[in-house]
């Protein structure tokens, strides 16, 4: 069975309960496909080399692609996830909740803007995981091939906002686990 690590990036702190909570997520959808998840130990987001935009106090999220890839690669696993509480953007969006590369077989979430505090809401932990699951598997569906999908319940329904995330499920359409199935093969 191959692995699937889980990376925990840490700027501050991030919650373990959440980290395991998305990869126990993941392992039990994935596993179908031979995929079984591995929690590494956090790194400190110094370990990476990352660019930091101090305008924007923000992190620009494909940088950390790269050194995931490694991480990746050096321990011979089939894809990573990272998870990290730093604000991500990308150039041309104000912020992302994730981004994935499909060639490198890598991803990476933010809690930063997931987490219900960040909007003015009561610290919900349980609304964190579900929100950092749904983040998860739509940034994995991307590294396995998925594009955005028009069905607002998706999970690879395209998140403009934290209302998007909360209104789709953590599952794939019909249509996308069909896809997925066809890459799996």
């Amino acid at each position: 069975m191959a692995r699937l690590i889980v990376v925990p990036i840490v700027l501050e702190k991030i919650e373990k309960d959440v980290v395991v909570a998305v990869a126990d997520y993941v392992e039990q959808f994935y596993s179908r496909f031979g995929l079984h998840a591995v929690i590494l130990s956090e790194i400190g987001i110094d370990n990476f080399s990352v660019e930091y935009n101090w305008n924007r106090r923000q992190f620009l999220g494909r940088t950390f692609l790269p050194t995931l890839a490694q991480i990746k690669d050096t321990l011979r696993a089939g894809a990573a996830l990272g998870i990290t509480d730093a604000d991500l953007y990308e150039k041309g969006l104000n912020f992302i909740f994730g981004l994935a590369s499909p060639y490198l077989k890598v991803a990476i979430i933010s809690l930063h803007r997931l987490r219900p505090e960040f909007y003015g809401e009561i610290n919900n932990g349980e609304l964190l995981k579900n929100r950092a699951i749904k983040e998860a598997m739509h940034e994995l569906g991307h590294v396995f091939g998925l594009e955005h999908c028009p069905n607002p319940k998706c999970v690879m329904h395209f998140s403009n906002s934290i209302l998007d995330t909360d209104l789709k499920s953590r599952e794939y359409c019909d249509n996308c686990l069909k896809k997925l199935k066809e890459v799996f093969k």
